[in-house]
């Protein structure tokens, strides 16, 4: 099949949704498709790289460097029209989403729509709290237009099609977990070595249990509750042997960071900024505890990641977890800042026999969320929605 993928995201920036539309764009040109990524561009003008067409587009800063790009360029879609397209693949909002639309349309080819991201959990971005009602709404009325335009609807997880059949949506809804590659986060002796030289580097010393926070640094991520919860622990169990280490950038970080002084936790908590997406495993194989308490997410790759590459993982309880982390067999739940800390201090109790069973049970769990899975049933839905389309 010849497919092309629209996303307003992509690597170089690391989020959920780029991440897994490079995965998706590597998993089908492995299977021999011909994929094509349509994307947004800091340049002046358009190019088409190993088949990555991207769109010129304006920062917007307060999204952690996002672009939104015209929802039509004429000279992107003459390069669209002659590689005789079967379906594309949309999974974002915005600018070139709207464009994958217009593209569907023109070439009168199918349409699969992805919902990735809770745009409900955002709107304090643009409304800092005024309208919040209004713009919720707005958003709601905008996700189901693009749904009911869509040929086939994806959701990533159950806890997202639950939110789609509440704003109204009644068309099918396939649930297609994102699968992720394994092999790049696994603990080889390679990659250990690798992960303890950076360790080295960045001053902390060896005997330091990490607890790793990693991913965009933004509001809804909650990361406060985090820092909160460490400063109890620090306070009630007078640990001495953790650091918290933050791997990512956003617009929280400035805020983050006057918390870490205020709570005068500062000397324990590290923000190390953006890093290349090739050095993300390592900071993982570093770490002895995933730690997160978003529950915005709509699938949670990086818990998956962290499971992958052998860490506890330790996280506030949503939904959207349920069938991810089996609750003190292969993770760990906490419920709010009160609890945090008693339930860190359990976790960096367990014995090496208890900690070496959860992390086996956690990669075991995880092998429903394969690459090989992934593209299987990323096939199906495309195979249904060209008979749709006959």
């Amino acid at each position: 099949m010849n497919i092309a993928i629209f996303s307003d995201t992509y690597l170089p920036e690391i989020n959920g949704v780029a991440v897994s539309v490079n995965s998706l764009f590597k998993l089908l040109r492995k299977y021999g498709h011909n994929a094509y990524v349509v994307t947004t561009s800091s340049e002046k003008d358009i190019s088409f790289v190993d088949n990555v067409l991207r769109i010129p587009g304006l920062e917007l800063k307060k999204l952690y460097g996002y672009r939104a790009s015209f929802i039509y360029n004429d000279k992107a879609y003459q390069i669209l029209k002659k590689l005789k397209l079967d379906l594309v693949h949309i999974n974002t909002e915005f600018g070139i989403s709207q464009f994958g639309f217009i593209v569907a349309s023109k070439l009168n080819i199918p349409s699969v729509y992805t919902y990735h991201t809770m745009y409900e959990d955002y709107t304090y971005y643009a409304t800092k709290g005024y309208f919040d009602r209004f713009s919720k709404w707005a958003i709601r009325e905008f996700d189901k237009t693009c749904m009911n335009r869509a040929t086939e609807i994806i959701s990533p997880s159950e806890k997202t099609k639950i939110y789609i059949r509440s704003i109204g949506v009644e068309k099918y809804v396939n649930i297609v977990p994102t699968g992720f590659d394994f092999e790049r986060f696994l603990p080889t002796e390679e990659n250990r070595k690798r992960s303890l030289e950076m360790k080295k580097d960045l001053g902390i010393e060896s005997n330091k249990k990490i607890l790793l926070c990693l991913g965009r640094i933004a509001k809804e991520k909650s990361f406060d509750i985090i820092i909160k919860g460490y400063a109890e622990y620090l306070e009630k169990y007078k640990d001495q042997d953790t650091i918290l280490l933050f791997v990512g950038d956003g617009p929280a970080r400035n805020e983050l960071e006057e918390l870490t002084k205020s709570l005068k936790v500062s000397n324990r908590v590290r923000f190390i900024g953006k890093v290349d997406n090739s050095l993300v495993p390592f900071y993982y194989l570093m770490s002895d505890i995933f730690v997160n308490a978003s529950i915005s997410e709509t699938q949670g790759l990086t818990f998956m990641e962290a499971m992958a590459s052998e860490l506890l993982v330790l996280c506030r309880f949503d939904n959207n977890l349920v069938g991810v982390i089996d609750n003190n067999k292969t993770g760990f739940f906490f419920q709010e800042i009160s609890d945090f800390k008693d339930k860190l201090n359990y976790v960096l109790s367990l014995s090496k026999e208890e900690t070496d069973l959860i992390k086996k049970r956690a990669f075991e769990s995880i092998d429903c969320f394969s690459e090989k899975t992934f593209y299987n049933n990323i096939v199906e839905v495309y195979k249904r929605a060209l008979r749709r389309s006959w």
